[in-house]
């Protein structure tokens, strides 16, 4: 088994409330972030433990659809979302901090887990190129968040 781990953290000017609100929007998702093009959720209610989707983004240049669930959620300071998709498990981990009234600190590890012959190889071909790629994308969507919600504090 071969397990990569990325980490980006991001200060926001907004409160945690608001954030956390915006990091757990499905339906705006798409409208927020630059990356996903399509979002589509697949469970009723608010968002919490069992709340699955769908969710399109763009990488390397092609568009790439998986399915997403929360196990674990802790308003408004953490939440776990995990898929699976061609013999790797995903983790993605939000944790929010407030520094104050109206400043927010963002952190989102993301971890793959690969298992199988196959996909060990190929995680450690593309081990330091991905790894960059997430980094970049994850330091993105943290761009894209900040920009909607320092905006809608204004």
């Amino acid at each position: 088994m071969a397990r990569t781990t990325v980490a980006v953290e991001r200060r926001i000017a907004a409160g945690q409330g608001t954030v956390w609100e915006s990091l757990t929007d499905l339906r705006g998702m798409a409208d927020v972030l630059s990356g996903v093009t399509r979002v589509e959720v697949l469970t009723d209610g608010a968002f919490g433990v069992g709340t699955r989707w769908r969710e399109t983004r763009r990488m390397f240049g092609k568009e790439a659809t998986e399915e997403m669930w929360v196990t674990l959620c802790e308003p408004p300071q953490r939440y776990v979302v995990e898929a699976r998709s061609h013999g790797t498990h995903y983790i993605s981990e939000w944790l929010v901090r407030a520094d104050g009234p109206s400043d927010t600190t963002v952190r989102m590890t993301f971890t793959g887990v690969t298992s199988g012959a196959v996909a060990g190889v190929l995680a450690k071909l593309l081990g330091s190129i991905g790894t960059r790629a997430v980094s970049k994308a994850i330091a993105k969507d943290l761009e894209d968040i900040a920009t909607a919600v320092e905006s809608r504090a204004r």
